[in-house]
């Protein structure tokens, strides 16, 4: 099988295949409107949090983002411009100029404005990590892997060539790990890479993420997997099963 390299005993990630164990049962969640609730509240919190930065031009230097003056933002996400329009800071998505300005759903808007704020501009390390290495990954892990890594691994993991038609929306672009993987820049500062792993008679198909080292600097833990699951749920989507 590919990859090349052994698993990393110490902090580094690891190349050979992970264990893909069966699919978690999931855990009991809150009522439909008491997510939608939670949804809401975390976007108004975001809304004020841009609203307070004095600078937008220097912020979008550090996250990206393309300054079109003080009315209006643009900053790429999978691959499509999505225009933020201040003082009230409302989200849309204009594939062209002159189209019709397209609903961004709710938890999109919360990743892309998390990810706008929290920006520091840091440079990327060039070290790659699992999400397990970000800060509180692995009690974050479970979720992860039902929402991000099964079905990534369920549906491509023994059709491996449909991994690159399935990113190509996304810009994605080929890497150089496992079997088959491919990186896609979800925003301009957070390469997400997607590998799997064959397997044969003896050892089932298996898949991992990786990310660069730097990732937590502009993403917080739970957004990391919110932005994962959001981009493995339209591949999947896009590429139905036959």
């Amino acid at each position: 099988m590919g990859g090349g390299c052994a698993r990393d005993s110490g902090g580094g990630w690891p190349l050979t295949p992970p264990q893909v164990y069966p699919m978690m049962k999931e855990r009991r969640s809150p009522s439909h409107g008491s997510r939608e609730q939670g949804f809401d509240l975390s976007y108004q919190l975001a809304r004020k949090q841009l609203a307070r930065i004095t600078d937008l031009e220097e912020q979008c230097r550090k996250s990206g983002a393309r300054y079109m003056g003080p009315d209006k933002i643009i900053i790429d996400y999978l691959n499509r411009p999505y225009h933020i329009t201040l003082p009230d800071v409302e989200l849309s998505l204009e594939d062209s100029p002159g189209s019709v300005a397209i609903e961004v759903p709710l938890t999109g808007k919360i990743l892309i404005l998390h990810y706008f704020n929290q920006a520091p501009g840091t440079p990327a390390t060039g070290r790659l990590i699992t999400f397990k290495q970000i800060p509180g990954g692995v009690s974050y892990y479970p979720a992860f892997f039902q929402r991000v890594i099964a079905p990534l691994v369920n549906r491509f993991g023994k059709n491996p060539d449909l991994l690159m038609k399935a990113a190509a929306p996304f810009g994605g672009y080929k890497a150089p790990y496992g079997d088959i993987s491919v990186t896609i820049d979800a925003f301009p500062r957070v390469p997400v890479t997607l590998v799997l792993w064959k397997g044969d008679e003896e050892v089932a198909p298996a898949g991992n993420v990786l990310f660069d080292a730097n990732i937590s600097d502009y993403l917080p833990t739970e957004d990391v997997t919110a932005l994962c699951g959001n981009i493995v749920w339209k591949m999947v989507k896009d590429i139905p099963s036959a």
